[in-house]
């Protein structure tokens, strides 16, 4: 089996080594019809006063992305020096490359342009347990600047039981939670939104909407309007290909605390999901050694598990985890 080492040493041969502070907004190329890999991995050198917070802001990266990419090193302080992958290559999801589409188990948004061979990516918060996130197709049903919140009567019952009470209204400014800008969504009592708070961005943390951080938030609203249609989905688990090559990106589950699954569990939904795929199950000899260190591993990054060409291996083949 190869060891994580190893694999990430094997995406870190097209990584680009960038200067940490230097931003770069996540707008990616799309690649040919028929491939689905879009970005690349990066790598600083991290400075004595960042934080993976910080980083993520700068980068457009989700605090759980970054930790789940650096296992081993403190996001509080990584140190002076401290090498820091930076998971910019991304599968797309899968379905149609059109509108916004939101992917819960990896915590990040992608929206594709009309008539531009672009996607723009970032991070977001979403639903913690016992306020989740939905999974289905909506639209963009109002845009607005500055929004006013109103906090609903059962948040502001949560909050009153925990001494901290809220006001009916919150208006606009530095102290409101939705932040510079709110998109309403067709679902009732969804919003994709900014936020006072830059910690939280890539994690469970609201009360079921999505919520970006400002200058992501700014730049989506400017791209995007009533309409729109937006698509969310729950895959842990994204197959694509490039150049020929088969590759999986893993994410934890969201469900995997709340059922108690195992890594057997997340090994069987990989496999169900790969043989579901004709194009996929038909044609690949896949490496199951490298699927189950990808699947443990979880950290989020696009691996190598098959060449396209290879020769057939049946159903049978897979192993009995």
């Amino acid at each position: 089996m190869f060891s994580r080492a190893s694999r990430v040493a094997s995406c870190l041969s097209l990584a680009t080594l960038l200067l940490a502070g230097h931003s770069a907004a996540l707008e990616l190329p799309l690649p040919p019809e028929g491939e689905d890999v879009v970005g690349e991995i990066q790598v600083i050198k991290a400075k004595y006063e960042d934080t993976f917070a910080a980083l993520g802001e700068t980068y457009d990266l989700g605090y759980s992305e970054l930790v789940a990419a650096n296992p081993g090193v403190d996001p509080w302080l990584p140190g002076e020096g401290t090498d820091v992958i930076l998971p910019t290559r991304f599968i797309l999801p899968p379905g149609p490359r059109e509108g916004v589409v939101i992917n819960l188990a990896e915590f990040r948004l992608y929206y594709y342009p009309p008539g531009k061979s672009v996607v723009h990516t970032y991070p977001l918060g979403i639903g913690r347990e016992g306020w989740g996130s939905p999974v289905g197709s909506t639209r963009i049903t109002a845009m607005t600047p500055n929004p006013a919140w109103y906090p609903p009567k059962s948040i502001r019952e949560e909050h009153a039981a925990e001494g901290d009470p809220l006001p009916t209204v919150v208006p606009p400014g530095p102290n409101n939670p939705l932040g510079p800008f709110k998109m309403n969504l067709a679902m009732s009592g969804y919003l994709i939104h900014g936020s006072n708070k830059k910690f939280g961005i890539g994690m469970r943390v609201s009360h079921g909407c999505f919520r970006m951080l400002n200058h992501n938030v700014l730049e989506l609203s400017r791209m995007v309007g009533v309409g729109t249609p937006v698509r969310i989905i729950d895959e842990p688990y994204k197959f694509g290909v490039s150049d020929g090559k088969v590759y999986l990106e893993a994410h934890a589950p969201l469900e995997s605390e709340e059922k108690g699954m195992t890594v057997m569990d997340k090994h069987a939904i990989v496999i169900n999901t790969l043989l579901k795929r004709d194009e996929t199950a038909g044609k690949l000899n896949l490496d199951w050694e490298v699927v189950r260190d990808v699947v443990a591993g979880e950290d989020g990054l696009p691996i190598q598990i098959a060449e396209q060409h290879t020769t057939v291996a049946s159903s049978e083949e897979a192993p009995v985890f």
